[in-house]
């Protein structure tokens, strides 16, 4: 259909050929007619092909998009005609950009003009609140709402059918801005189109989070879920309390630096109108009863057991959480709260409530007594109790408690809306029970999982979660009922920062998936469909390109960064959506005129290969550097050796291999098994495992591990020096003869961004060329 519709003039070129030369005549006009009741009858037609209609690409997808014949012109002597004052700030948003982009603004006049103007109107027939009709003509452009909130939606939709240069922030060499002539009718499907942003795993900046907003805008997203407290840092300011920035802001990180910042109430207020001024709520989010270690080392008061405690430098789950036996604690969380709400004026506030070990309130004199005076079957039902008295501090301030799915756990508060993470269950449970519900599954909207192979992605979190995935998702599961499907007031996009270091690489995590789900969450669902999302995201690239986003592009995936051979070797690639490779092989970096990649390559002689992904705007993605390298077989070692390998250790902090050049004394012994068993984070220290590996057959064999190096036959084979060991990322292989060969293993038991070593098993795997999967190379193979 979407080749029948793409504009008029293609319709008729494709169906009159078909219609022999004596009907011809007649029938064009039924053809005609047919072509109008199609588009009349409410039928979505998106312009995917050449000319102007190619410009008819809007994400999200609305629910009616009309093209018509035409081009309207903005210049300088258009006008607007604003019809209500209210809407003369959406106004000043078009404006804003035309002045940056175009060199001109346009003037408001008070009478509606007869010709070249835009005018913004209040239309009470709409029904949904944020719903808009735009209609452009040749004459003007009538962006209709029935709140303000609507008719910027219909500008956010205007700015797409510019030429993408309108988001400039410099003036662009545009010769004419225009719009193609288009009727949209739209509303979104959920009334909830969120993102959350982790600024305490890592802090990002207030023209960061502006940053985000903006693109949020874009695309019709409208709450921005901000994380502000966490075990790893307190990043709000609170007047009454100003250890909780002073101490609880900042942490020592692994290697010994001071990492942290917060946001002061000021610049808290200066983000909360920036997002009003684009139609954004800010949820707010205050973490209890877990995830309270920062505000514990502020004021240890307030914990089970007094502390001292200090901010958590690593990842995972801390088990010191705010005391629920202490009536100090909740005057605490009150008086916090009573800062926080008047400084978010949307309706929610989230209190966290997920991931709350109840070790402590076990043992905890006060917890138990609190559960004993008033009959609480167990720990459960005390966060219950914790989490119950905290809706009631809120509804007192006007607010109501958004939280983690966990607190469903022990009895829900009555008016709790719930953010369902852990899968869909807990959603699915409190929408029955007729509980508003945010859908936040991590296998679709988890935007810190994943988006390609991790042998060639930023280090994340795990889990594995595409561009086509997120767009997949359907915020409302089978098993809801019918009657309690509108407690499903939408999804959210969840950027948790642990391994974001920088605002580079969180963009990269975010962009374009988050673009996929504002689709997910404004589009029917009858009207998405993916080809045509990538296809309007080329139109979209460009836009945010002008933002200075990051967006990811995916990279060629196959083979390691080193490959050896002894004859041929024929390396394959793919990428996780459809788009063009293109590689050299004399070093040179890859560009759009490099040799295409359409089938595997085959290589007979050492060669560097160098290959990338390159989208059809021309933007390129990083460029992978594989060594092919032909090799002989290495020939084993002839040596009696006996069971085990050498352990060497030494304690003290060791960042990079280099570092134990400083080692003042080692321990030595025999060890039957390579282990992280012994090591622990708290007692940094370094170890070296030297011996012999016994090789079962002549072949090409891949290594790798999480260990810092592994050298077999004296070659430096798997390398992690330096890097976050959270997963096995930089294979290597070797052509080896059967029997033994020399081996050496690198360990630092250290902390390197928030994972410490010590969570990894000290295990090296393998594998022939032949075969797919690695595995550990067995204990009886070494030996010294």
């Amino acid at each position: 259909m979407e080749q029948l519709t793409d504009n008029y003039e293609t319709f008729i070129s494709f169906v009159v050929p078909q219609i022999t030369n004596l009907e011809r005549m007649k029938r064009v006009h039924q053809f005609m007619m047919l072509f109008a009741t199609i588009l009349l009858a409410g039928t979505t037609v998106f312009g995917a092909g050449s000319g102007k209609t190619s410009r008819i690409r809007i994400i999200p997808q609305p629910e009616k998009v009309i093209p018509q014949n035409g081009e309207f012109q903005i210049k300088g002597s258009t006008v607007f005609f604003i019809q209500n004052q209210q809407l003369k700030n959406i106004a000043g948003f078009l404006n804003k950009k035309l002045t940056s982009a175009a060199g001109f603004s346009l003037k408001t006049v008070a009478n509606k003009p007869t010709g070249n103007y835009i005018a913004l109107e209040l239309d009470p027939t709409i029904r949904n609140k944020e719903g808009y009709q735009l209609n452009v003509s040749a004459e003007n452009i009538i962006i209709k709402g029935s709140t303000a909130h609507g008719v910027f939606y219909g500008i956010q939709t205007l700015l797409q059918l510019l030429p993408a240069q309108i988001e400039s922030p410099v003036r662009a060499k545009v010769s004419q801005w225009t719009v193609p002539c288009v009727e949209v009718v739209d509303s979104p499907r959920f009334a909830w189109r969120g993102m959350l942003l982790d600024v305490c795993r890592h802090f990002y900046s207030v023209d960061f989070v502006k940053k985000q907003l903006d693109v949020m805008a874009m695309y019709k997203m409208n709450v921005f879920h901000w994380h502000l407290t966490e075990d790893q840092g307190w990043r709000i300011e609170i007047k009454k309390y100003p250890q909780l920035t002073a101490k609880g802001a900042y942490r020592v990180e692994g290697d010994g630096k001071v990492y942290g910042g917060y946001y002061t109430q000021d610049q808290i207020r200066e983000i909360v109108k920036y997002a009003k001024d684009r139609y954004i709520d800010i949820l707010p989010e205050v973490e209890m009863p877990g995830h309270a270690l920062a505000a514990l080392t502020a004021y240890p008061q307030y914990s089970c057991t007094g502390g001292p405690f200090k901010v958590r430098n690593i990842w995972g789950v801390e088990p010191d959480i705010y005391c629920a036996g202490k009536e100090e604690t909740f005057k605490f969380i009150d008086d916090v709260l009573s800062e926080v709400v008047p400084l978010f004026p949307f309706k929610y506030i989230h209190i966290g409530g997920d991931e709350a070990p109840k070790d402590r309130w076990k043992t905890c004199p006060d917890c138990q007594k609190r559960i004993k005076d008033n009959g609480l079957k167990d720990e459960a039902e005390l966060q219950s109790y914790f989490v119950k008295r905290v809706e009631k501090i809120l509804e007192a301030k006007g607010r109501k408690i958004v939280g983690w799915d966990e607190i469903l756990e022990g009895g829900i508060a009555p008016s709790a809306t719930i953010m369902s993470w852990r899968g869909e269950a807990g959603g699915i449970e409190a929408a029955n029970q007729g509980h508003d519900v945010i859908m936040t599954p991590g296998d679709w909207v988890y935007l810190c999982y994943f988006q390609g192979d991790s042998k060639v992605e930023p280090v994340e979190i795990g889990g594995y979660t595409t561009l086509g995935k997120s767009y997949s998702y359907d915020p409302i599961p089978k098993d809801i009922s019918a009657t309690m499907q509108h407690h499903i007031l939408g999804s959210q996009a969840n950027v948790w920062s642990e391994y974001m270091y920088t605002p580079k690489i969180a963009e990269y995590m975010t962009y374009p998936r988050l673009i996929a789900l504002a689709e997910v969450n404004w589009t029917r669902k009858e009207n998405k469909d993916f080809n045509r999302f990538l296809t309007g995201m080329e139109n979209q690239y460009k836009r945010l390109d002008l933002h200075k986003i990051n967006y990811a592009i995916p990279m060629p995936e196959g083979p390691g960064n080193s490959v050896a051979f002894t004859d041929t070797v024929s390396l394959s690639f793919h990428t996780t959506r459809p788009i063009k490779m293109f590689y050299t092989l004399n070093g040179s970096e890859p560009n759009a005129t490099s040799a295409i990649y359409t089938k595997p390559l085959h290589f007979d002689k050492t060669t560097t290969l160098k290959i990338r992904s390159i989208l059809a705007t021309g933007e390129m993605s990083g460029v992978r550097t594989i060594k092919v390298v032909k090799e002989v077989l290495t020939p084993a070692v002839e040596k009696e050796t006996t069971s085990g390998v050498n352990m060497r250790l030494t304690t003290g902090t060791y960042l990079k291999v280099a570092d134990l050049a400083k080692a003042q004394k080692w321990e030595t012994s025999v060890v039957s098994v390579m282990s992280s068993d012994k090591f622990n984070y708290m007692t940094p220290s370094a170890a070296t495992f030297e011996g012999y590996v016994d090789i079962p057959e002549d072949g090409v064999y891949f290594f790798n591990s999480d260990v810092d190096q592994v050298w077999i036959a004296g070659k430096l084979i798997v390398n992690n020096d330096g890097q976050v060991k959270r997963y096995s990322r930089n294979d290597g292989s070797i052509a080896l003869a059967k029997g033994k060969h020399a081996f050496k293993s690198i360990y630092l038991n250290n902390i390197i961004g928030g994972w410490p070593s010590s969570w990894n098993e000290i295990k090296v795997n393998y594998r022939k060329s032949s075969q797919s999967n690695f595995e550990e190379i067995p204990a009886s193979a070494f030996s010294h």
